[in-house]
């Protein structure tokens, strides 16, 4: 492995570790010419699997540009890195699990937002906002209408259960 600091190629491990659900190693290393410490990971290389895009152009999946577009959306969220981690990791597994040879980006963008839905409804507006170009306010809107309308009805619904004295958990 060459290190980034140097460029040489002669380290040592100094610790490893199963991560990603046991579906990658994380290894510790050192360079022994300039004693920098770094990270690296390896993870068991599936078929190659193609990502059609909107233009019906193909390209190699990535699992670090879903992991890339869930950081920009929970850009200063109190959501930590090992969330962001662990959520990409799913969509990851879910789609080499659902395709074996191509997977539309619109399915990858899809699960993106329904799972930051569930997480922080900022970043799934963030990303929303994005992966579906949104032109002016009006597109905010739209996509925000359906989000206060469940903010809305579950806030009553708890001001109804307070009023019979009792409570939803």
């Amino acid at each position: 492995m060459l290190c980034p600091s140097c460029g040489a190629d002669n380290d040592r491990v100094q610790d490893s570790r199963s991560c990603e659900d046991g579906r990658a190693i994380r290894r510790r290393r050192c360079c022994i010419q300039c004693n920098k410490r770094f990270t690296t990971y390896e993870r068991i290389e599936h078929f190659v699997l193609q990502v059609v895009k909107k233009g019906e152009f193909r390209e190699s999946f990535q699992r670090e540009k879903i992991e890339q577009g869930i950081e920009r959306a929970c850009w200063k969220r109190p959501i930590s890195a090992d969330v962001i981690r662990r959520l990409a990791t799913e969509i990851s597994s879910e789609i080499h699990s659902d395709f074996e040879t191509e997977v539309p980006s619109r399915h990858i963008g899809q699960l993106v937002m329904d799972r930051l839905a569930e997480l922080d409804q900022v970043a799934y507006v963030r990303f929303a906002s994005v992966y579906r170009e949104f032109k002016d306010v009006q597109d905010f809107v739209a996509e925000l209408g359906p989000i206060l309308k469940n903010a809305s009805s579950a806030t009553k619904n708890n001001t109804d259960a307070s009023a019979r004295g009792g409570s939803l958990k």
